[in-house]
């Protein structure tokens, strides 16, 4: 009977090791019982211009130490390169082609009225959810969603200047203020850059900055996981920074972009010129210029770059205040950027195109029990995030009102599987027409084709190699891997028509 007893004490206690085992790999699998804050950063027109992608020219040290404890995706994407559709599609997991959400004015709860956002997720899973500056897109008829949060959005501007000579909204300014279209079109334009010597927080980003050190200390407090998203308009124009950051770059140190020029062969209509960057002043027409000047152009190219660098110490002092406090220690932080951005490539700015550079995004995720950086080039969406925050923080995503297109990295993260997607799939409507994306590793294919009637679609295939510059659509009808590629877009579902514009609040 002692042998016996000894026996059943020794499994006993082998049992007790192995499920103490089971637990603890668990642990490391992201899997962690105690429930893990999230961080998520979201930066406004924000391309890979920073040190930890490569780029030697730009000032970016706090984002480039936070990335040396840090999954970088090298191959992130957008899924369509505006601000309003690229948040959608991140806050819902869900394409603009599932939804028919592609432009402005388009309340989603007007079509989803039982949708569950991202942070309203975790707020129904016991999370205080807390919104500071931009994430939902606020202006141009459209506005944020309050069922998405525990508190009050504290809310912040885009477009603003220091100037105390400007008297009156500008018409960005008035647009971003949900001022009607017809009645914002009217006022004058504001400048495309300012740089006072004025101190961080007399711009909205410093505000915020300012405004999550505040809560992140409250938050330490409180004996609740969270989700604070943080939100960052630069380097979105105009380029409002204090000339501190300015002074980071020579100007003769900017290089110019090498092609200024439509690529050859392109869709008249899927490029690009005017748009956004003409709504400010000083900024010619390209039937009255074009290319722009030199000047103007590395202009532009440095109000950019000293964006960067601003936001860059703002996201310093929020990821300084995270570890001050310890929460840095059972924290996941997401650094996004919404979308890509042009600098004068091809001869286009802004975004609002098909092209590689408005579509490749920086995404960054630390996850507490991963404190090495991993540089990678598996190809991730932004709908992506919605379904991996999830299950890095424990929780199973139910049916919900609106279609989940995403697929979680979770396991990849943790180097346990290859990445979910072995290509991204992209949007965007231009010339009556829309133009959806196939992107792999090599190759973009994009077809064209109308929404509202039928109609032979056209196409436009390229190729990529040293660099990101669309040079020449090679397209033809028995191009391999347009065919190849035909057949991958063929399997994804047929995308939405556009939502009608809701009513103004």
């Amino acid at each position: 009977m002692i042998k016996q007893a000894e026996t059943y004490d020794v499994l006993w206690l082998k049992t007790k090791i192995i499920v103490s085992l089971f637990f603890m790999c668990v642990i490391c699998n992201g899997q962690q019982k105690a429930p893990v804050n999230v961080l998520l950063i979201l930066v406004d027109d924000l391309r890979p211009t920073l040190g930890c992608y490569g780029d030697t020219l730009v000032v970016s040290p706090n984002i480039d130490r936070f990335a040396q404890h840090a999954a970088v995706f090298e191959r992130a994407y957008t899924n369509q390169a505006v601000c309003v559709a690229s948040r959608y599609n991140l806050l819902l997991g869900a394409r603009s082609t599932s939804t028919g959400l592609y432009d402005f004015g388009r309340a989603f709860r007007d079509f989803y009225p039982k949708a569950t956002t991202l942070p309203q997720f975790f707020k129904n899973n016991g999370y205080h959810t807390e919104a500071i500056g931009k994430v939902f897109h606020v202006g141009h008829n459209t506005y944020n969603d309050e069922q998405s949060w525990s508190v009050p959005h504290f809310y912040d501007l885009v477009v603003e200047y220091a100037d105390t000579l400007k008297r009156g909204l500008t018409r960005e300014e008035a647009l971003f203020a949900n001022v009607p279209w017809n009645e914002a079109n009217k006022k004058e334009k504001g400048a495309a850059w300012e740089h006072l010597d004025v101190d961080d927080e007399t711009y909205a980003d410093g505000r915020v900055a300012k405004r999550a050190v505040e809560r992140l200390e409250e938050l330490n407090r409180r004996n609740q996981p969270f989700f604070l998203a943080v939100g960052f308009a630069r380097p979105h124009l105009p380029f409002s920074v204090p000339k501190k950051y300015w002074d980071l770059y020579n100007p003769l140190d900017i290089p110019l972009p090498e092609m200024q020029s439509h690529p050859e062969n392109s869709l008249a209509f899927a490029n690009k010129r005017d748009g956004e960057i003409a709504q400010y002043r000083g900024i010619p027409y390209a039937a009255e210029e074009d290319p722009f000047p030199d000047t103007l152009t590395r202009k532009l190219i440095h109000g950019y770059y000293a964006g960067v660098s601003y936001v860059d110490a703002q996201i310093g002092k929020v990821l300084d205040e995270l570890k001050r406090t310890g929460l840095d220690k059972n924290t996941i932080i997401v650094l996004w950027g919404d979308h890509g951005y042009l600098l004068g490539e091809m001869g286009m700015w802004t975004k609002h195109v098909n092209h590689e550079l408005a579509n490749r995004i920086p995404l960054i995720i630390h996850h507490p029990d991963l404190q090495r950086s991993t540089k990678t080039d598996a190809m991730i969406e932004t709908v992506d995030l919605y379904p991996t925050l999830a299950t890095l923080c424990g929780f199973e995503l139910p049916e919900m009102q609106q279609p989940i297109d995403g697929k979680s990295y979770q396991s990849f993260l943790f180097g346990n599987g290859s990445a979910p997607r072995d290509h991204v799939y992209h949007c965007f409507p231009r010339g009556g027409k829309l133009g959806r994306a196939i992107r792999n590793e090599k190759y973009r294919l994009i077809e064209w084709k109308s929404l509202d009637k039928e109609e032979e679609p056209q196409y436009e295939l390229y190729e990529y190699g040293g660099d990101l510059i669309e040079k020449e659509n090679i397209w033809r009808a028995d191009h391999p891997e347009f065919i190849k590629l035909k057949n991958v877009l063929a399997d994804y579902p047929k995308p939405k028509q556009m939502r009608p514009e809701s009513k103004p609040i």
